[in-house]
């Protein structure tokens, strides 16, 4: 996406015409579908596969209206916004004093991470690896006052965390948090943190990627998560990434590198999923994930060739479902019959998911991150799927559960 901005003089980024974005969707769209089709009737292929090539590509086309709306929504919303950008010491200077730093003890030792003030009641925002395990924390603001913390609550599935300090009012200036789902790949950004425990240090870079994922307790992912070559280091974990509005949105939590320090590989919890999530861990401790209760693949032409489906058959694979879980109460099903592919055994033969109310859903990871950002536990996602055997997808109202605890 970053090809479809560029920035003006005025230091803010201006969109292309969003009419050739509809074009191009729905010219990929209908020349996959043609494809597809050139491919299986040249290939030779059964009923099921015909159908569910079929439903696959309905879901495609419905779903790139959707994606047309949303570029266009979101292309207005940004060429709207006339905020100029801050130059970096403007940035710096309006928010250093909402950045802290955090020092833990633990029973085996200690450490020091970063966090950003959340509201005026003593809220600090942080990872959940920099407070885990601590049988003390205290809190350091930029003009030297140091300040016990108490646990408010955590969410290790996010890696995140609330501490609740008891200070001076002048001391607790809250950060704004923005909106992640608004950037660009190619914008700047800063990182502000503690490095080394080296105080309020500053460091530019680059959104690199937008909608990585990362690995969380018991299997889980972490979605939507920002990548940046901004300096990141040990210590810079739970501190903010601002755009250049002064906005945070991220929370800096960890790099890739093979040496343990920054590398041009950091990656940041998007401030959509720290909005989601911050009440929830004030009023509650902690954080409700909503539940679909199964094993799930991403199809590939491997996995469809064992299941007699066409090799272009998209969506998600329904390995196993969890006993008592949502969606055996819903009636999904997973795999009936265990075969080898590239090596590693896999249990095929079960539901299709191809649509989570009415947008496709091409892979796992969608299925995953369209439930996070939309749903709560006790709400109903229809998901339509592929069954084998049956002409047509089919709808199955499945009733979110609560992610169990890791």
């Amino acid at each position: 996406m970053s090809d479809d901005w560029f920035y003006g003089s005025g230091g803010r980024s201006e969109p292309r015409d969003n009419r050739l974005w509809a074009v191009i969707v729905i010219f990929m769209v209908l020349n996959v579908g043609v494809l597809s089709y050139v491919t299986f009737f040249r290939g030779g292929g059964d009923l099921d596969a015909v159908n569910a090539e079929l439903g696959s590509l309905r879901f495609q086309l419905s779903s790139a209206q959707l994606d047309i709306q949303g570029l266009r929504d979101q292309l207005k919303a940004r060429a709207s916004n006339d905020t100029d950008s801050l130059i970096l010491t403007q940035l710096y200077n309006r928010t250093k004093n909402s950045v802290v730093l955090i020092s833990v003890r633990t029973a085996t030792g200690g450490g020091t991470g970063s966090g950003f003030v959340y509201d005026e009641e003593g809220r600090i925002i942080t990872n959940n690896h920099v407070v885990e395990g601590a049988t003390s924390i205290s809190v350091t603001f930029l003009n030297g006052r140091i300040a016990d913390a108490t646990l408010v609550g955590t969410d290790p599935y996010s890696d995140m965390a609330v501490i609740d300090v008891n200070v001076p009012g002048e001391d607790l200036i809250p950060v704004t948090l923005g909106d992640s789902s608004e950037l660009l790949v190619g914008e700047y950004v800063v990182a502000i943190g503690n490095p080394f425990g080296l105080a309020n240090t500053m460091t530019l870079g680059i959104v690199s990627a937008l909608g990585r994922q990362s690995s969380a307790p018991g299997n889980y992912v972490i979605v939507d998560v920002i990548q940046t070559d901004a300096a990141i280091n040990p210590g810079n974990s739970g501190g903010p990434l601002l755009s250049l509005r002064g906005e945070v949105i991220g929370m800096n939590t960890w790099i890739l590198s093979d040496t343990g320090q920054f590398s041009g590989v950091g990656f940041a919890i998007p401030s959509d999923t720290v909005k989601r999530e911050v009440t929830g861990l004030i009023e509650t401790g902690s954080y409700q994930h909503p539940w679909i209760g199964i094993t799930g693949r991403q199809m590939s032409p491997a996995v469809a060739e064992a299941m007699s489906l066409s090799p272009n058959t998209m969506g998600t694979l329904v390995v196993s479902v969890t006993a008592g879980g949502p969606a055996e109460e819903a009636g999904l099903r997973g795999g009936d019959r265990q075969v080898t592919i590239e090596g590693s055994a896999l249990m095929v033969g079960g539901d299709i998911i191809i649509g989570a109310d009415g947008r496709y859903i091409s892979n796992f990871y969608d299925l995953i991150n369209y439930v996070e950002r939309n749903k709560r536990p006790g709400e109903v996602v229809t998901l339509t799927v592929i069954r084998v055997g049956e002409a047509d997808p089919l709808d199955v109202d499945l009733t979110l559960g609560v992610r169990p605890g890791p």
